[in-house]
């Protein structure tokens, strides 16, 4: 019997990308839940073996978006659990907030491919396989280290990168699974505004892509990977 993949997606281009071959390989059923479906966010928070909060353009902070509230919540009983729980970007800040963290503008549009500075622990985890990579950065916000968790990597810009408590929760505060190929130019259109609000020149950021991409991909797809063949199995 196959695994689930619970993944809660804000907006439809920034999904799993190069994260999906190898959650298929580890024997999980992918299940979307988007914002505004009827099914966001309900259910029980422990079922999924898996679960996933991608990226989204809004603040956890952002009280336009009642959803927020429903999506910490649901967050916030699959973290008590221990239960297997990765967040990217939005995501991360949604497992800090959850844990009582403050999330807030850092001041500056991180938005680029830069090189991680991995921690001591961040060099013996699944980061590893992200060491001398130029990984995508797209945010405004960062967190404050939950209580208990153990920091893994900063960037030049941005102290917060990635954390991890136990084997079974990981936040990534960067888009590893960010496909850099034509599928690209979804975020690059999706994301306009903002590019042209921080002065972000796409076609700059379409050449990194070019640039950066297929090692990237290959990276993260391991790194993935070992994560997931550490994760503890429910008691």
């Amino acid at each position: 019997m196959n695994k689930t993949a619970l993944i809660l997606r804000h907006v439809h281009f920034e999904d799993l990308g190069s994260f999906a071959e190898p959650l298929t390989a580890s024997g999980y059923t992918i299940r979307y839940s988007d914002v505004g479906d009827m099914d966001f966010c309900k259910g029980d928070p422990c079922s999924p073996d898996l679960l996933i909060i991608l990226g989204g353009p809004i603040g956890v902070y952002d009280g336009a978006y009642p959803f927020l509230g429903t999506e910490m919540d649901f967050v916030r009983a699959r973290l008590s659990a221990g239960l297997p729980t990765l967040g990217i970007c939005l995501g991360a800040q949604l497992i800090a907030a959850a844990l009582g963290e403050r999330v807030f503008p850092t001041g500056i549009k991180e938005i680029g491919f830069s090189k991680l500075a991995l921690t001591e622990a961040g060099r013996s985890s699944p980061l590893r396989r992200l060491k001398d990579v130029a990984v995508l950065h797209w945010h405004g916000d960062t967190y404050s280290l939950p209580l208990g968790a153990v920091d893994l990597a900063s960037s030049d810009l941005v102290e917060q990168q990635a954390f991890s408590i136990g084997s079974n929760i990981l936040g990534l505060q960067f888009h590893p699974e960010a496909e850099t190929d034509k599928r690209f130019e979804r975020w690059l259109v999706g994301h306009a505004v903002e590019l042209a609000t921080a002065k972000v020149n796409p076609s700059s950021l379409r050449q990194d892509a070019r640039k950066y991409g297929p090692r990237l991909r290959e990276a993260a797809r391991l790194m993935l990977r070992d994560w997931l063949d550490g994760l503890e199995a429910r008691s």
